[in-house]
């Protein structure tokens, strides 16, 4: 018998989400490198709920996205976490623009996002007095939420269904064996080897690297991370208090990014971000030198901002599956069974909106072990 029944690698927002959801189903085992979960892309974000917007409809993200957002909503609701259905306008300054926005209002609704208006001017002055722009796309179903709330809340939910996490815990290899995977960990200077039937890959930015420990080539799979960071400068309250809800402006053409765009928290504070470069090495640092571009990059919409409004605030790394100059690409959660792996299961490129989605793609997983006959008999409430 293995050691271990499910075996989950990872603790951020994505991998919590699935041993709450697995954990109803049996025994639960999460295992994270970092000194407590969520410390990594869960928590170096702009903190919205998206509603679907801006991927094809046969994209998975959209899908888990759209459905993502209103269990979310619940979610936050049912367990307080802190969140706020804040509002979004995605604003046009060209004539240009406002045709790409009407494509993706369509692009949306075919999606299956609802409630979305295209207004003119005069409406988007009422909704954002200060914002410049000659229409917009409004969209009232996305939010803004605490993710470290939702991170705790989701981490004690699993654990009060069984689930144990280990910190500190880092995998360094995956075998196939007879009853399931062999993973060899490194914890506080020493290492040792348990045997799982099941192990979920939610291991974020370094979820290539676990798929390539498990012998699968990940250039030839598509599975290979690119890293992509994006900075955030806060603004100062002055300037924070003139804008109402969330500004974004027309989307990057390859969404390697959705462009600079307005946030705001759930205290009233606001920053501007992310930018997106692709990136080598993990460093969280922002370049205060990137201040003018920030500032040149918004001011059409935000033309009552200075440069003096601008602080460097905090950075972000997205686990991207999309190569620079290449074409958007969908998330990968795959069962390996057809890689003679039955029982691993990877998640790649679980990028924004990953956040949005987490539930969802908690109950996708556990439905494709269901029908894999992996698990069965719904034991747990949380």
């Amino acid at each position: 018998m293995p050691d271990v029944e499910i075996t989950i690698i990872g603790a951020g927002v994505v991998g919590l989400a699935i041993a709450r959801e697995l954990s109803a189903y049996g025994d639960v085992l999460v295992i994270e490198q970092d000194i407590s979960p969520g410390r990594g892309v869960s928590s170096r974000s702009s903190e919205v709920i998206h509603a679907g917007i801006y991927f094809p409809s046969h994209f998975l993200k959209t899908r888990l996205c759209v459905q993502g957002n209103p269990l979310l909503y619940e979610f936050c609701r049912r367990w307080q976490v802190p969140h706020r259905r804040i509002g979004k306008v995605i604003v046009a300054a060209t004539s240009e623009e406002a045709a790409s926005l009407e494509k993706l209002d369509a692009l949306a609704r075919d999606n299956g996002v609802t409630g979305l208006r295209l207004i003119d001017r005069f409406e988007l002055k009422t909704l954002e007095p200060h914002v410049n722009g000659i229409c917009a796309l409004a969209s009232p179903d996305t939010g803004i939420i605490d993710s470290h709330q939702l991170v705790k809340r989701l981490e004690a939910l699993a654990i009060d269904n069984g689930a144990r996490i280990l910190c500190r815990t880092a995998l360094v290899g995956l075998d196939q064996i007879r009853q399931g995977v062999a993973c060899h960990v490194r914890q506080q200077g020493s290492s040792y080897r348990f045997t799982s039937r099941i192990v979920i890959n939610a291991a974020g930015l370094s979820s290539d690297a676990v798929a390539a420990m498990a012998g699968i080539d990940i250039d030839a799979a598509g599975y290979r991370v690119h890293r992509v960071k994006g900075e955030y400068f806060r603004v100062g309250s002055r300037s924070a208090s003139r804008i109402n809800g969330l500004v974004y402006p027309s989307p990057e053409k390859d969404l390697t990014g959705l462009g600079i765009h307005v946030t705001k928290d759930l205290a009233g504070g606001m920053k501007l971000g992310p930018n997106a470069f692709y990136v080598d090495h993990l460093d969280y640092s922002v370049d205060p030198d990137h201040r003018h571009a920030f500032f040149e990059n918004i001011r059409e919409l935000l033309p009552f901002l200075t440069p003096d409004d601008l602080e460097p605030d905090m950075a972000g790394i997205r686990p991207k599956t999309q190569a620079k100059g290449a074409p958007a690409k969908d998330f990968i959660i795959a069962h390996e069974f057809g890689r003679g792996m039955p029982g691993l299961v990877n998640l790649i490129g679980i990028e924004s909106p990953g956040l949005t989605a987490c539930l969802s793609i908690g109950k996708l997983v556990a439905g494709m072990l269901i029908g894999a006959d992996m698990i069965k008999g719904r034991r747990g409430t949380g």
